[in-house]
């Protein structure tokens, strides 16, 4: 009996702890747009595969790789208040903890402007 109770403590014990773990991120949905719908672009066999990412306080996620597209974070007067290459093989990237409030967040790959609007 006393083996039982053991048991069923430490499966419990597995449970609490894997809750305690988990990341509370929020995913961004993204919209698509271009950076200039005049210039031709190259023909796609398939479609643009929109970025997964999600967020957590300043810490952003790639679900997906954006592997050397450019991350540009912009204020409500549309001036570009951080931005950067996103480095080969990144899954995360912190943003600086002196940005907060409502920005839109851009990521650019090639003519593709993958948007959101995101508060920190």
């Amino acid at each position: 009996m006393k083996l039982k109770a053991l048991v069923i403590s430490i499966v419990c014990m597995a449970f609490t702890t894997l809750g305690l773990c988990a990341k509370t991120t929020e995913s961004i949905p993204l919209q698509v747009g271009y950076i200039d719908p005049t210039k031709e672009l190259k023909p796609h066999k398939s479609p643009i595969p929109i970025p997964e990412i999600s967020l957590d306080d300043h810490t952003l996620y790639f679900d997906t790789p954006c592997d050397g597209c450019t991350l540009n974070i912009v204020d409500e007067n549309d001036v570009v208040v951080y931005t950067l290459v996103i480095p080969t093989s990144t899954t995360s990237l912190v943003l600086p903890s002196t940005l907060s409030g409502e920005y839109v967040l851009q990521i650019i790959r090639s003519n593709y402007l993958f948007w959101a609007i995101i508060t920190l």
